[in-house]
C-alpha cells in the first residue's frame, strides 16, 4: 500500500513538472502595467515640463530688477542662473511656481520694487544654499 502511495505521488510530481516546462513561460507571464509608449510619453512629459520650470526661473533671475538686486547682494547673478540647472525637478517646480507667482504679482502691481527684490534674493540665495548643501 505504501508502494502504491509512493507511485502516484512520484506520477503526479512528473505531470506537474512537465506541465510546468511544457506551458510556455510567455503564457505564464503577466501583461506589463505600464506600456513601452506610455513610459515614453511621461519621460518626454517630464523633461518638457522641468526645461519649462528651468526656463521660467532663470528668465525671472535674468531680469535687470533682479541682476540689479543680485549685484548689491555682492551675488554672481551668473553663478546663480547656471545654480538653477542643478536643482531636482522638485525644488525647481518650487522655484519656477514662486518665481511666476512673483512675476505675476508684480505685473498686478500688489509687489512693491522693494518685495519683489527680497524675492528675488531669497530665491538666489535658496538656489545657492540648496547647491552647496550637496
Amino acid at each position: 500500500m505504501a508502494f502504491y502511495s509512493r507511485q502516484s505521488g512520484r506520477t503526479l510530481i512528473a505531470f506537474l513538472l512537465i506541465a510546468l516546462f511544457a506551458i510556455p513561460m510567455q503564457m505564464m507571464a503577466q501583461s506589463h502595467v505600464v506600456t513601452p509608449a506610455d513610459l515614453q510619453k511621461e519621460m518626454v512629459s517630464a523633461a518638457q515640463s522641468r526645461q519649462q520650470n528651468m526656463a521660467t526661473v532663470q528668465n525671472f533671475l535674468s531680469t535687470p530688477v533682479a541682476v540689479k538686486a543680485m549685484k548689491s547682494a555682492k551675488m554672481d547673478p551668473q553663478q546663480v542662473t547656471t545654480a538653477v540647472s542643478t536643482l531636482n525637478d522638485e525644488e525647481l517646480a518650487q522655484l519656477s511656481a514662486r518665481s511666476a507667482k512673483a512675476q505675476a504679482d508684480f505685473a498686478a502691481g500688489t509687489l512693491s520694487d522693494r518685495d519683489l527684490i527680497l524675492i528675488i534674493l531669497a530665491i538666489a540665495a535658496l538656489v545657492l544654499i540648496i547647491v552647496a548643501v550637496r
